[in-house]
């Protein structure tokens, strides 16, 4: 359920899933990861991930990760600030991140 006080849609939450090799990893164990809208808490995250792709939540990490330094030639700058969430779904729930074409 979202809370009232925090009004945002669902798919302004989750922003798009990660694909690294560490989330690779985690699909073996029904975890899967996205980057979320940072001021979102796990319950909106919840109902939010539910909603999206019909499936039951079991449990949800969530961790800030910090902005970054990048550098392109001689300009510095920084990567920006987000919110990564992995989820963890109940048995015989899948998400399917590779669509077949």
């Amino acid at each position: 359920m979202i809370n009232s006080s925090y009004n945002r849609s669902s798919t302004n939450i989750v922003k798009y899933p990660i694909i690294t090799d560490k989330a690779t990893r985690l699909l073996e164990n029904n975890q899967y990861s996205f980057i979320v809208d940072p001021q979102s808490n796990k319950l909106t995250i919840k109902s939010a991930v539910e909603y999206l792709f019909n499936v039951k939540v079991i449990k949800i990490n969530t961790c800030h990760l910090p902005k970054k330094k990048k550098r392109v030639g001689k300009y510095v700058g920084w990567k920006s600030h987000y919110k990564k969430a992995i989820v963890t779904l109940a048995e015989g729930d899948t998400i399917n991140l590779f669509a077949e074409n």
